[in-house]
C-alpha cells in the first residue's frame, strides 16, 4: 500500500479497505474492511440470532466459556503484547500490564455474575402480604461497545466480558486505530468456544459512520469510549430508537497533596499518573494541587523524577509515541498557550512537543481558564499550582465540567478529602488503583459521561432488572384491587394508614 505517514490510518482508492499502521514507523499492521450499513446489520443479525443460545447456557455455562476464552487470551500473550506494542505504540511493558487488567476484569465478570445477578426475593408489604415478589436480572440482548484506542484492550473488556457474562450478544466497534487487536479479542473468543453459533462476539471494522451504524442498527444498549463530542453524537443516533447509552467521555483528573502528605511518594507516583502510556489515560493526573507546606519537596522530586523519563520506540523507554496523531496539535496548543500566559515550564517546554513523541512537560501556575487547565489534554503534560490550604485545592480541583477519576495523597485525611471532590472514582495515596481493582464500578459524570463498567454496577448496567408479583393465597376481605371492596376496608385503610404514616418518626427540627 506503499509509504504512509506516521500513524496514518489508510484508505484504499475505493475507500472499502483501510489499514491501521504503527504510530511510530508507519508500517502497515494489517488491513480491514470499511462496513457500512448494511454489513453492520448483518453482523447484528448474526448477534440476534446468537443470543438467545448464549443467554440459555445460564451463569455457569457462561462462566466457563468466558475462562476458556480469558485462558486462551493468557496463551497468546506474547503475540498480543507485540501486536499491541506495533499497533498503538505503547511499551511492552505498559503492554503486559494492560493485558493483566484485562485478563483480571474477563475473570471477574466471568466468576461475579451470577453473585451478582441472581434473581432475589423482595417482601411484598402489609398491604399484599398474600403475595411473593422478586426480582430478576435479564439480558438485555445485543449490545454494541464503540471502543478507543488508548487502552484497546482493557477499556472495551470493560463492556464486553460484562456483557457476555450477563448474558448478551456482543458487536464490538473497535477504534479504526487499533482495529487488529479488536479483531484478535473476538477470534480468541471464536477458538476458545468453537461449538458456540457465530455472532456471539462479533466486531465490524471502519471509521465513524461504522459507529454510527451500529449504533441505529436496533441492538439494545451501546457502550462508548470516547470524546465527549462524539459521545453527543452517539446519544443523538441512539435517541432514534430510544437506544439506552453507557457513556465514558474522559476527565481532567485532578491530584491533590496535603499538607501531612509524604511529597516524594506523592511526586513519584504523580509523574507515573500523568506520563504513562503517554499521558493518554483517561483517568490519569492532568492538573496538581499541592499545598504551599510541602510544595518545595513535591517539586523538587517530581523534577527529578521525570528528569530520566524518555519517551520512544526502544525497549528502554519510558513510554511510546502519540497514537493519534491529531492530538499532538492539542498538545501543542496546550503548551504555547499556558507559556504565553505566563505559566512557567518546570520540565520540558515547548520543544518537548515532537511530531510523534511528546517528552514530558510540567507547567506551574498556569491560570485556571487555560485550555490546559479546563480541556483535556490527553498527553504526557501536567499542570501544578501551589495553594494555601486543602480547602483552595479541592475548589480548584472541582473547577472544570469533567468529574471522572481523582487522587489524593493525604496521610492522616485522604478520606475525608476525597468525599469533598467532584469525581465517580477517587485513589487515595496511590494513582489509577480504582482501575486495577475489577470490583469497583469505574465511570464519571459532566463531561466525562454516565453510566458505570465494571464491578458489580457494571454487569448490572448490561442487564433489565424485571419485577414479578405472584398471589400466593387470599386473606378474605382484604383485596384492594377489586370493584367489591368494601366501605369497611377502605375505613380501616384509612386508620392503619394514619397508624403507619402519620407519625412522625425523626425528632422536630429547632425552629
Amino acid at each position: 500500500m506503499g509509504t504512509v505517514a506516521e500513524g496514518e490510518v489508510v484508505v484504499s482508492a475505493d475507500a472499502r479497505t483501510f489499514a491501521s499502521t504503527n504510530p511510530v514507523t508507519g508500517a502497515v499492521v494489517a488491513t480491514f474492511p470499511v462496513q457500512g450499513e448494511a454489513e453492520v446489520a448483518a453482523v447484528v443479525g448474526q448477534a440476534r440470532a446468537a443470543s438467545a443460545w448464549w443467554a440459555g447456557l445460564g451463569f455457569t455455562e457462561r462462566r466457563a466459556r468466558l475462562l476458556r476464552w480469558a485462558s486462551h487470551l493468557a496463551r497468546e500473550d506474547t503475540a498480543l503484547v507485540e501486536l499491541l506494542h506495533a499497533e498503538n505504540g505503547k511499551t511492552a511493558g505498559d503492554a503486559r500490564i494492560e493485558l493483566l487488567l484485562t485478563l483480571e476484569h474477563i475473570r471477574w465478570a466471568a466468576r461475579n455474575a451470577g453473585r451478582v445477578l441472581r434473581t432475589r426475593r423482595v417482601l411484598p408489604g402489609p398491604f399484599l402480604a398474600g403475595h411473593s415478589a422478586r426480582v430478576e436480572y435479564r439480558p438485555r440482548g445485543v449490545v454494541g461497545v464503540i471502543g478507543p484506542w488508548n487502552y484497546p484492550l482493557m477499556t472495551p473488556i470493560g463492556s464486553i466480558a460484562y456483557a457476555l457474562a450477563a448474558g448478551n450478544a456482543v458487536v464490538f466497534k473497535p477504534s479504526e486505530h487499533t482495529p487488529a487487536l479488536g479483531t484478535r479479542l473476538a477470534r480468541a473468543f471464536a477458538a476458545a468456544n468453537p461449538d458456540g453459533p457465530v455472532g456471539v462476539f462479533g466486531v465490524v471494522t471502519g471509521f465513524g459512520a461504522t459507529g454510527e451504524a451500529l449504533c441505529a442498527s436496533g441492538v439494545d444498549l451501546v457502550a462508548f469510549t470516547g470524546s465527549a463530542a462524539t459521545g453527543r453524537r452517539v446519544m443523538a443516533t441512539c435517541a432514534r430508537r430510544l437506544t439506552p447509552v453507557l457513556l465514558e467521555c474522559g476527565g481532567k483528573d485532578p491530584c491533590v497533596v496535603a499538607d501531612d502528605a509524604d511529597p516524594v511518594a506523592a511526586a513519584r507516583a504523580a509523574a507515573w499518573g500523568a506520563m504513562s502510556n503517554a499521558g493518554q489515560t483517561c483517568a490519569g493526573v492532568e492538573r496538581i494541587y499541592v499545598t504551599r507546606a510541602v510544595a518545595a519537596p513535591f517539586l523538587a522530586e517530581l523534577r527529578r523524577v521525570l528528569g530520566g523519563v524518555r519517551p520512544g520506540a526502544a525497549p528502554t523507554a519510558a513510554y511510546g509515541p502519540m497514537t493519534m496523531p491529531g492530538q499532538v496539535d492539542v498538545v501543542r496548543r496546550h503548551v504555547q498557550d499556558a507559556l504565553a500566559r505566563g505559566a512557567t515550564a518546570l520540565v520540558g517546554g515547548e520543544s518537548s512537543v515532537g511530531e510523534t513523541f511528546v517528552a514530558p512537560v510540567v507547567l506551574v501556575d498556569v491560570p485556571e481558564d487555560a485550555p490546559a487547565v479546563q480541556e483535556e489534554t490527553f498527553g504526557p503534560v501536567v499542570t501544578v499550582r501551589v495553594v494555601a490550604d486543602v480547602d483552595e485545592a479541592v475548589s480548584l480541583a472541582n473547577g472544570t465540567p469533567y468529574a471522572l477519576g481523582a487522587t489524593v495523597f493525604s496521610r492522616r485525611h485522604g478520606d475525608e478529602i476525597a468525599s469533598r471532590l467532584d469525581a465517580g472514582m477517587v485513589s487515595v495515596n496511590a494513582v489509577l488503583s480504582f482501575a486495577g481493582i475489577p470490583a469497583l464500578p469505574f465511570g464519571g459524570s459532566g463531561e466525562s459521561g454516565f453510566g458505570r463498567v465494571h464491578g458489580a454496577e457494571g454487569l448490572r448496567a448490561f442487564a433489565r432488572p424485571r419485577s414479578v408479583a405472584v398471589a400466593r393465597f387470599a386473606i378474605p376481605g382484604t383485596t384492594l384491587t377489586t370493584f367489591r371492596r368494601t366501605p369497611g376496608l377502605l375505613a380501616a385503610v384509612a386508620r392503619i394508614t394514619r397508624l403507619r404514616h402519620g407519625r412522625a418518626t425523626t425528632p422536630d427540627l429547632p425552629r
